[in-house]
């Protein structure tokens, strides 16, 4: 069986801006990269399904180092600040690639949503 390998690029040519955010969202199952300019108007936009893994594999570190590789060489940029969200294991390697991909970071935020009191517990059982 062969598999087909196909570059992904969300563009044909490079986007540049000066300054950007780039969003982390890692589950269990899947990992998310969007790279906004700072109005918020999304330049690029790639997950761990549209480069090839399927199912699990999506949630693994791997997975996340080469979906954030591939949205950040479809764009040109200087300074990016980073927000991260969910539990996954592909937060670090994610974190890691954009570190080494060349981008000054300016700011490293952990914006997973976390409840200070939760939800309402079920009544108790009579028995």
């Amino acid at each position: 069986m062969v598999k087909i390998i196909r570059k992904i690029s969300s563009r044909k040519k490079k986007r540049r801006i000066q300054k950007g955010v780039i969003h982390v969202q890692a589950s269990f199952t899947n990992t998310f990269v969007t790279v906004t300019d700072l109005k918020g108007q999304v330049i690029s936009c790639l997950s761990a399904g549209t480069c090839g893994f399927k199912g699990k594999r999506g949630g693994t570190p791997f997975a996340a180092q080469t979906t954030a590789r591939h949205a950040i060489h479809t764009v040109d940029m200087q300074r990016a600040e980073v927000m991260i969200k969910g539990p996954g294991r592909g937060r670090d390697a994610a974190l890691r690639t954009i570190g080494r991909s060349g981008i000054r970071l300016t700011c490293i935020r952990d914006v997973t949503p976390i409840p200070h009191n939760g939800c309402r517990p079920p009544k108790k059982r009579r028995v």
